[in-house]
């Protein structure tokens, strides 16, 4: 047997797995990471109620997808929350003239710091919030969605 050709086999074959292998290693799925102190999607704290910051969102965003993958209506009665289930229903109470509005959680956000709920332009306006754009709310789960 010629030596050379042997030495050429195996580093031929011992190429060909280190490709295999590395393909491989490129089809498996990585679990997703959570980098930020806030919960994850679908965690809640101790308690279900939360205070702070709502806005709203709508004519740049309506008929966009959402991050559950609905086409976002801001006619009706939807909210984006950081780590609350798609689905889940809240009652938003404004602290400032205590009319309250229920809403599903159909989208992730608010993205802008110090805020807690981005409301629909429906939600917004039976809460009293459009002339100012943002207001003082309370949260308080109703029914928790599922993922």
């Amino acid at each position: 047997m010629n030596t050379c050709s042997y030495q050429a086999k195996l580093i031929l074959w011992s190429a060909i797995t280190v490709m295999f292998v590395t393909f491989l290693q490129g089809c498996g799925s990585a679990s997703p990471r959570f980098t930020s102190s806030a919960p994850r999607p679908g965690s809640l704290s101790d308690s279900h109620d939360l205070r702070g910051i709502a806005s709203y969102y709508a004519d740049e965003f309506h008929s966009r997808k959402t991050a559950n993958g609905e086409t976002y209506n801001m006619h009706e009665m939807t909210a984006a929350h950081r780590t609350l289930p798609f689905n889940t229903k809240v009652r938003v109470k404004s602290l400032e003239n205590d009319r309250t509005v229920v809403v599903r959680i159909n989208d992730r956000g608010p993205f802008k710091g110090g805020r807690v709920i981005d409301l629909s332009l429906a939600a917004a306006k039976q809460l009293g919030l459009i002339a100012k754009g943002t207001g003082r709310v309370e949260i308080e789960v109703i029914e928790l969605g599922s993922k």
